[in-house]
């Protein structure tokens, strides 16, 4: 079992910057591969950020690529969303993904998930 906590959410403006932080923890959380979605109200579950266990390999949604960043430090069993040019469009709750035997995307979702973290972005 992987237990995932996300953090780092908040309020912020049109423009600005949020870093989320994904904790994880149990057994084997170092070859876990990870990934972040969301979901704005009224809407579907949207795929935006993964990364293989190992850093080596990245993938974005189109909407975000140029603006956020994900990154792990294994060492500390935690994975990041950099998000920066944060747009309204972003607002929604943010969850971590994780999955012991595929990258994260929209068809290879893993069994394991955080309780999510909000953002909002104002203009």
């Amino acid at each position: 079992q992987v237990q995932l906590v996300e953090s780092g959410g908040g309020l912020v403006q049109a423009g600005g910057s949020l870093r989320l932080s994904c904790a994880a923890s149990g057994r084997t959380v170092s070859s876990v591969n990870m990934g972040w979605f969301r979901q704005a109200p009224g809407k579907e579950r949207e795929f935006v950020a993964s990364i293989h266990w190992t850093g080596v390999s990245t993938y974005y949604t189109d909407s975000v690529k140029g603006r956020f960043t994900i990154t792990r430090d294994n060492a500390k069993n935690t994975v990041y969303l950099q998000m920066n040019s944060l747009k309204s469009e972003d607002t929604a709750v943010y969850y971590c993904n994780g999955n012991p035997n595929r990258v994260p995307l929209p068809g290879t979702v893993g069994p394991y998930w955080g309780q999510g973290t909000q953002v909002t972005v104002s203009s």
